[in-house]
């Protein structure tokens, strides 16, 4: 009881940080960025975007479809939920964004083709931003990875104190040791000083790892360019031989990496090349097909189905049905926690799955109750009554949530194989807030019923209970 009594009191105390403005740059620094409820397209509006291939590129349904399903993952990993991607025509790509604060980052990372390449430049330093060509493609060498920085197996990325190249020098062709395709993991590294700035870390997968070795260890002072899509991203001397496979990119100076220019680095990185660069063929700013205001009437009307349903709860089933509006609360306010910290979406179609969940939650709270009250009748202790009444209603709750659980993970499934995305954001949200509602069940309402029997053991019980 007091171990259940204290998982109830701190869960009150984050989900208040979580939910309410307060301690805000606690949560910022925590999350890396506001805790704010993000809108979906129909309720917020935002950008459609049409891409296409290149002209006279010979391309066909798969490798768009390919091309689709990687530009979905980086606009989520870039915190950009609900996006819809979908193949049109024989070359063409819709991607509608709900609204966004940065458009052009986006459209930067999701255009980019993402080939990354770890170039021998010998003793040639080349400034960030370089242009390059390489022999990938022609003689491959391998696929590969990056160079550690600072708190990682040995590699500064110290520049060294040589000038920059004429342009003319640039035109030669450079040496791929490896590319991007050995990448096992990709992650962001918080800036070890204050002046520094984040760095993406990586780890390698075995072959390119072996292959980065021996390359390191006979090329001891010699400079490793970190290409992607053939510009240069840092060029840092080789210190020592790096042999465990794991290194980071950062930038250096002026051009140390921000938080979201590093997550749009790993981004990029983790989901994938690109089979094909796309262009921009046309895109548009579109305003909320519902809006604001039925956003609004939506949340007033949930209001008063809520007050309702609480009028009746405790009226029909009196101090229980108290408990159940206490422990509903508490639903809703760790669902919508966990909402804001993955973030999800809220939609027309995930706002229903949350209330559908919400609808599960009571459900589990009154097929308890009315076996208490069954209890009751037969004349059982309080504390007996309770202890039957979880026992004989368990069996219920456990298998009708299962059994929802079961249908968002098939809706979830069909949404992701047919790009319904609205259909993947509905089962999202059910799924959650029923595992949200069975912990409800489990620990809220069983722990604070129990907290409130002894003293209730020897009041009226039809007028406590309701029998």
């Amino acid at each position: 009881m007091r171990k259940r009594l204290l998982v109830i009191f701190i869960l009150l105390i984050i989900i208040t940080i979580i939910d309410f403005p307060v301690l805000s740059d606690l949560k910022t620094r925590v999350f890396n960025r506001e805790l704010n409820p993000v809108l979906g397209l129909d309720l917020r509006g935002g950008m459609q975007v049409l891409l296409q291939a290149p002209e006279d590129y010979p391309i066909d349904q798969q490798t768009l479809q390919v091309a689709s399903s990687i530009l979905e993952n980086r606009s989520n990993a870039l915190g950009v939920s609900e996006v819809i991607f979908q193949v049109a025509g024989e070359k063409y790509i819709v991607g509608e964004f709900p609204g966004l604060k940065n458009i052009d980052e986006v459209i930067d990372v999701i255009k980019q083709t993402g080939l990354l390449e770890f170039v021998n430049l010998g003793d040639q330093f080349l400034e960030p931003g370089t242009i390059i060509k390489t022999d990938y493609g022609e003689s491959q060498s391998s696929s590969g990875d990056i160079n550690p920085t600072d708190g990682l197996p040995q590699l500064p990325l110290d520049q060294p104190e040589i000038g920059s190249l004429q342009e003319s020098l640039t035109a030669q062709v450079y040496h791929t040791v490896i590319t991007g395709a050995d990448l096992d993991s990709v992650a962001i590294a918080p800036p070890q000083n204050p002046s520094d700035g984040y760095s993406v870390v990586f780890k390698l997968k075995s072959d390119g790892a072996k292959k980065f070795a021996e390359h390191t260890r006979s090329n001891i002072g010699k400079l490793l360019a970190i290409v992607l899509d053939k510009e240069i991203m840092s060029a840092p001397v080789i210190r020592q031989a790096i042999e465990t496979g794991e290194g980071a990119i950062s930038g250096q100076g002026e051009n140390a990496f921000t938080y979201d220019q590093a997550n749009s680095l790993r981004v990029t990185l983790f989901y994938g090349t690109l089979p094909v660069s796309l262009e921009i063929a046309e895109s548009r700013v579109i305003g909320p097909t519902l809006g604001q205001e039925s956003l609004e009437k939506s949340l007033i009307a949930g209001a008063i189905g809520f007050a309702i349903v609480s009028l009746f709860m405790i009226i029909y089933y009196r101090f229980p049905g108290f408990i159940a509006i206490i422990a509903i609360v508490i639903f809703g306010l760790t669902t919508y926690a966990i909402f804001l910290i993955i973030p999800v979406t809220l939609t027309l179609p995930g706002i229903a799955g949350f209330l559908l969940s919400m609808g599960s939650a009571l459900d589990a709270n009154i097929l308890q109750f009315e076996r208490l009250k069954e209890e009751l009748r037969k004349k059982r202790s309080l504390v007996q009554a309770a202890d039957l009444s979880w026992r004989r209603a368990w069996p219920s709750i456990r298998d009708s949530n299962l059994a929802t659980i079961i249908t968002s993970a098939i809706l979830f499934w069909f949404g992701s194989a047919f790009g319904a995305t609205i259909v993947k954001g509905f089962a999202l949200t059910l799924a959650l807030g029923v595992i949200v509602s069975l912990f409800s069940a489990i620990v809220i309402t069983r722990t604070l019923l129990a907290l409130f029997l002894g003293a209730l053991e020897n009041k009226r019980k039809d007028f406590w209970f309701g029998i």
